[in-house]
């Protein structure tokens, strides 16, 4: 994918407006990512907060949420809220290896332009240690595409991340903040990933989504290295000496094979989704090819 630089992006990325994403239609979501009527009257459903803007009934602002922020939110209800999408960053140091992070950072720049062009309510969540911490969000319309990008470039991968515990977390925080399901598009080397299973069944039965997008690097797709080496962890810093020859390669490609169909089944078994990507593959083609292909967008 093609790297973000260091500093937020300048690219146009308008061809973004014409994508939406795509879910499976549980009870509870919207139209695949479209506009919902703005219906309004007594019993409808509280779904989620937006922020306040001139113009807004004050009657509708959250005044609690208000005096804990000292930021004014308007409650949307189930008939007039639009898809809530989700991008979770996982923030660990494995993420900064190689190019993945560029990637990952250009890519999670293209999901969110998704989401705020077409109208939905973004949020960004950083996975940290057990954690999911909520750091930007949510906000709807283009106007906010810039800010997003500043906020994708401040992020610097470090630690480690367990997905299992953090997704738990996100289940939990989204449970208490925002009821209605969300798209929740998790962003990933995959190598924490115990406890994968529960917590893709945690979200999954609160009604929400789980697509994750396993990025790998060219060297962790197709191996160059060769002869006698020590490998270190790059989060815990243990190491092993190996030697790389034919057979160990052939031995590490089946583990990889196995890993991600591992992976796949954790999220698959649970009503997500499971994409492979590799960072070598521009952004246009990841985002309006392969994204396409396996129905995240359309």
């Amino acid at each position: 994918m093609i790297p973000a630089p260091a500093s937020p992006p300048q690219t146009d990325l308008t061809w973004l407006s014409r994508l939406r994403f795509v879910v499976h239609g549980r009870k509870g979501w919207g139209t695949w990512g479209e506009r919902r009527s703005a219906r309004r009257g007594a019993g409808l459903e509280f779904a989620d907060f937006r922020d306040y803007t001139p113009g807004d009934d004050p009657r509708r602002v959250d005044w609690n949420l208000y005096a804990r922020s000292d930021r004014a939110y308007v409650r949307l209800y189930e008939e007039e809220a639009d898809l809530a999408v989700i991008v979770a960053l996982d923030g660990s140091a494995s993420m900064g290896w190689g190019d993945r992070w560029p990637a990952t950072r250009a890519l999670a720049e293209a999901l969110g332009g998704i989401a705020l062009l077409g109208g939905d309510a973004l949020r960004g969540m950083w996975l940290q240690q057990e954690s999911a911490v909520p750091l930007w969000g949510p906000h709807s319309g283009g106007e906010w595409l810039s800010e997003w990008r500043e906020w994708l470039a401040f992020l610097n991968p470090a630690g480690a991340t367990a997905l299992g515990p953090a997704l738990r977390d996100l289940g939990a925080r989204l449970a208490a903040r925002a009821p209605r399901p969300a798209l929740i598009l998790l962003l990933t080397d995959g190598y924490d990933a115990a406890g994968l299973d529960s917590g893709a069944a945690t979200l999954a039965a609160r009604g929400h989504e789980v697509v994750l997008l396993h990025l790998l690097t060219p060297e962790e797709l197709e191996p160059t290295l060769r002869g006698e080496l020590r490998l270190v962890d790059v989060e815990s810093g243990a190491h092993r000496d190996v030697t790389l020859d034919g057979a160990t390669l052939a031995a590490y490609q089946e583990r990889r094979t196995a890993w991600q169909a591992a992976l796949r089944q954790a999220v698959s078994a649970r009503g997500g989704r499971y994409l492979s990507l590799s960072t070598a593959t521009p952004l246009k083609r990841v985002v309006l090819e392969e994204l396409r292909r396996a129905g995240v967008v359309r």
